[in-house]
């Protein structure tokens, strides 16, 4: 009630304004087809309201329109020849009529044609590979927060990896997103695999290798549209175009100003508030626009929902995945058969809350606790963003442009508290002894003591580009732009425990004269306690442990492109574009932990630079165009694409695309392409340093193996590489009906990866993944400890205190090799079909992805498995359908959304989610209120839980294919001045 009081508040004093639509120059995609859905693209585009009657429209269609035009100029081109005519009765409300005579004459050419995403060409035309285009509309009619939330939805998209929640559930097993961004996992070959662009250029990355692009840093508001092309696009684009491209449109200008605001909240917690201004103003040569956006999203604990609360899923028919690390805590012992601790006594205090007698400690039982209490599963975040632009023209022929983005996200969340094997002996005075032995060791979690650790983090991005567009004459134009962008994060976990000071603490260790702390006068820690034992001035001194790491990422470039008409061929003109790039890339890190020694320790890692040098050239050549076209023949285009591109740190490579398109009949396009594509190492994968860690692993009978897990780059590392293939069509009716269904096919090689990272729960029992496993038995074995301690004994082990050599089973190696390949193939369908009965207008559509294969060999000695339908990569099918409705002022949306059913890798099923949106909106165009549009939006209106998953980490739901926010309520206001 507070959130919908507040927003009527807002709302009335809002429409105090009256509206001043805009007359900017907009950029214009309309296709041809039926004119009532032209109609309809173009008031999404220009943003303005528009009203006939289907009638009025019926049986005519528009030629389409593509470029940059004032709105009143577009809306003349798509009616000339119809007959009908159009009148504004007030700003921004405009009503279609039958002309008395002739229809207007229009009043304004095109200003520049669009730069559409796909082609480096600047004309018209149907491209070869499919793209998938959201415009403002679109995004506004999801109701989703954020374009980068919309991103995430798409059935193309696969949540596994990239994205806060995945990460949070420990579902991401790549464990580079540690600023918690938001990318886009095509296909679900990897986030960076798909390449990101802002207005066709690319960005810095995110995370702790830089090699995630985060949507979530742009002002959604300041977005004109999205387009994401669903095809291997590295010889327009260069590295990183290997599953598509996500390039996201920024508005080019704007007249006046626009308000928005959005309150959002799901049950038990993850309140969202989302306020962002736009103003802006054109002139005769040119136009200026500033975009500011405020979000601030409370965290959604674990504890806020029934099948996170606690790692025990017996209740739900999964397993009991708690570990015997816990407060009370439990005598262990190093088992050598199951190499891992069992507990022997677990510690059931008395009254007094701890345990004084071998009597309050019960022999062959355990006290389990899960791992992850208490948990956060979404983060606290804070952001703020800012974009600009101003473009000036010089003359005739020349025009200027700059523009300028800039985010800070702040955010925090709650992480696993610390777990250990601690050495306890005599000389402890809480010591018990249920054997008569001098020493126990205790498998123990620090959850009721410190609580759950708290990691913060700042993520900061800024780019900068300024470019020019030059008017050469005859069809010709040269574009040349600057860019920098910088993406710099940083995180710190609080509240860990600082080893040498709890060995200190435990009397296991003499007191240490570099510390200020006195066991003798400040206090033992108490192991043998249920977590309330300990005062306060001991678990500040063993919790004063932290770690943290600041990555920066840098990209700047140069580039020019030349495009144009050649020569003309009997099918129509030859078009060439041709162009250069030089780029530079860098990164570095650096970090300072405090978790086993008297002072914090600092590491600074080289900064790695990057150079690339790269040229390249499309040409679409019309074999068959109007002045050739032949029954059955109309028209036929080819497309030629090159890149080549010089790496000053691994070589040279090149890419070669073709396409074709074909429309046998006015409403039918067929359209094939084929071309290679490929991504670079990144930067950290040749030379991030090397690190050990520990980690607990299951075997196959479900008993938990304590490893060491090997980290690092590897030099000797070589591109990826892909070949990709598609084919499809689109059928358009002049009635409006459209329908595109398209096959695509990419084969991976030389896939980077760490099949160990990627299979932690599984490496015991994976064969694929053996070669990276070595079994040890440092407790019989002189040799196998050995090798344990060449890396306990490094400087950057910081855990060697918490585990006594001898308690390692396996040596893990995770770090980066050219290990996999991958083949998927599948389809994508889309179909909108409008309606137009009496004054209301309906819309069907359905969108989907149907993976028809996706197999992979981890290995070169592995067999090639099909894993499409398992956890961790992509389902059958993820689909979204639904009705939208709108008459006058009213529109109402409802769509049903997919998630097919798939196996959980043992063989057991997670069933299908099946979730409904609702949205319902408000939008006067006329009055005191026109301008304005008020939406509430309901995600997940019957509030499904997401399907059970008996997943290892205790969380009994998968993050790659559901989320546990179940409901989600929103109220959007958005006002135009």
């Amino acid at each position: 009630m507070s959130l919908l009081t507040a927003t009527a508040i807002v709302a009335c004093a809002l429409s105090v304004s009256v509206t001043a639509c805009a007359q900017e120059t907009r950029e214009f995609n309309i296709p041809a087809g039926g004119l009532g859905e032209a109609l309809n693209a173009f008031a999404s585009q220009s943003d303005q309201q528009i009203f006939f009657t289907a009638d009025l429209v019926t049986d005519l269609s528009t030629g389409g329109l593509r470029g940059r035009h004032l709105p009143r100029g577009a809306l003349d081109r798509l009616l000339a020849g119809t007959g009908l005519t159009w009148a504004e009765t007030r700003p921004g409300v405009i009503y279609i009529r039958r002309g008395e005579s002739t229809p207007r004459t229009a009043e304004a050419v095109a200003v520049e044609d669009v730069v559409v995403t796909g082609t480096l060409l600047k004309t018209s035309g149907e491209l070869a590979s499919p793209v998938l285009v959201l415009s403002r509309g679109d995004l506004d009619a999801r109701g989703l927060g954020t374009v980068a939330d919309t991103l995430a939805a798409l059935p193309q998209n696969y949540a596994g990896a990239a994205n806060p929640g995945a990460s949070l559930a420990l579902a991401d097993q790549n464990g580079g997103n540690t600023s918690l961004a938001t990318g886009v996992n095509l296909r679900g070959l990897g986030a960076d695999a798909t390449l990101v662009l802002v207005n066709g250029r690319r960005v810095a990355g995110s995370g702790s290798r830089g090699e995630l692009a985060d949507v979530s840093a742009l002002p959604s508001a300041a977005v004109e549209r999205v387009d994401v092309l669903l095809d291997g696009a590295s010889a327009l684009y260069g590295s990183d175009a290997v599953a598509g491209v996500v390039n996201i449109i920024m508005r080019r200008s704007f007249e006046g100003q626009e308000s928005r605001l959005r309150l959002g909240a799901v049950r038990g917690s993850g309140e969202d508030i989302i306020a962002s201004h736009l103003a802006g103003r054109t002139w005769s040569s040119g136009a200026a626009f500033i975009s500011y956006e405020y979000q601030r999203t409370n965290s959604l604990n674990s504890l806020d929902r029934d099948y996170t609360r606690d790692a025990d899923l017996r209740p739900f028919g999964g397993s009991d995945r708690r570990a015997v690390f816990s407060a009370p805590g439990n005598i262990v012992a190093f088992d050598a058969v199951s190499k891992a601790y069992v507990s022997r006594w677990a510690i059931r205090p008395g009254a007094s809350g701890t345990a004084t007698s071998p009597a309050d400690l019960a022999a062959n039982t355990a006290n389990l606790t899960s791992q992850l209490l208490g948990v956060d599963l979404w983060p606290d975040v804070e952001r703020h963003s800012l974009y600009g632009r101003v473009r000036q023209s010089l003359g005739d022929r020349l025009e200027l442009s700059a523009d300028v983005r800039f985010s800070r996200r702040s955010f925090g969340f709650d992480n696993g508290a610390t777990v250990s094997i601690l050495s306890v002996n005599r000389n402890n005075p809480f010591f018990v002894s249920p054997s008569g032995a001098t020493s126990h060791t205790i498998a123990y979690s620090f959850f009721e003591d410190l609580g759950a650790t708290r990691r913060k983090g700042v993520s900061r991005s800024v780019g900068v580009t300024g470019g020019a567009t030059y008017d050469l004459g005859a069809g010709w134009t040269m574009d040349g732009y600057l860019a920098f962008a910088e993406e710099r994060g940083g995180t710190t976990t609080y509240g860990r425990v600082n080893s040498l000071f709890l060995n200190e603490a435990l009397g296991t260790a003499a007191d240490n004269p570099a510390t200020d702390y006195r066991a003798s006068r400040d206090g033992y820690f108490n192991p043998f306690g249920g977590g309330g034992a300990n005062n306060a001035t001991v678990l500040a001194f063993i919790g004063s442990g932290y770690g943290g790491t600041v990555n920066r990422t840098r990209a700047s470039s140069a580039n020019f492109l030349a495009s144009g008409s050649v020569l003309e061929l009997p099918g129509g003109p030859l078009e060439l574009a041709f162009g250069g790039q030089a780029r530079s890339e860098t990164f570095r890190t650096r970090s300072l932990t405090w978790a086993s020694t008297v002072l914090p320790v600092s590491v600074v890692t080289p900064v790695r630079e990057r150079d690339i040098a790269g040229l390249f050239a499309e040409a679409r050549i019309p074999i068959v165009g109007e002045a050739n076209a032949r029954p059955g023949l109309r028209r036929l285009e080819l497309s030629i694409a090159g890149r080549i591109e010089r790496y000053d740190d691994f070589g040279t490579t090149s890419n070669p695309k073709i396409g074709l398109v074909w429309p046998p009949a006015a409403a039918l396009t067929l359209r094939t392409s084929y071309g290679t594509s490929f991504r670079a190492p990144a930067l950290t994968q040749l030379y991030d340093r090397s690190g050990v860690s520990v980690t607990t692993v299951p075997r196959a009978d479900g008993a938990n193996v304590l490893a060491l897990y090997r980290s690092g780059g590897n030099p000797d590392l070589e591109p990826e590489t892909a070949e990709t293939w598609t084919l499809g069509f689109d059928y358009v009716r002049p009635a409006g009906l459209r329908f595109s269904v398209n096959a695509f096919e990419t084969r991976f090689s030389n896939r980077i990866s760490q099949p160990v990272a990627e299979n932690v729960s599984g490496v015991l029992t994976n064969p694929s993944v053996a070669p990276f496993v070595t079994l040890v038995d440092p407790g019989n074995n002189a040799a196998d400890l050995a090798l344990v301690r060449t890396f306990t004994t490094l400087p950057t082990f910081t855990q060697g205190a918490l585990y006594p050599d001898t308690a390692f089973g396996a040596i893990l190696d995770a770090r980066w090799v050219n290990a996999t390949s991958v083949d998927v193939r599948g389809l994508d369908l889309t179909l909108a079909y409008p309606l137009e009965i009496g004054g209301d207008r309906l819309t069907f559509d359905v969108s989907g992805s149907y993976i028809l294969d996706y197999d992979m060999q981890t290995t070169v000695a592995a067999p090639n498995l099909s894993v499409v339908g398992v956890v961790g990569y992509p389902v059958r099918l993820r689909s979204r359908a639904g009705l939208s409705w709108s008459h006058a002022d009213l529109g109402a949306d409802v769509h049903w959304n997919h998630v097919a059913a798939y196996e959980d890798g043992v063989g057991d099923t997670v069933e299908a989610w099946d979730t409904a949106d609702l949205q319902l909106s408000w939008a006067p165009a006329g009055g005191a209120f026109a301008g304005l549009r008020l939406a509430l939006t309901v995600l997940n209106l019957f509030d499904a839980d997401p399907p059970f998953y008996n997943g290892a980490v205790g969380f009994g739901f998968d993050p790659g294919q559901a989320n546990p926010l179940g409901r989600s309520v929103a109220l959007q206001l958005i006002k135009r001045w």
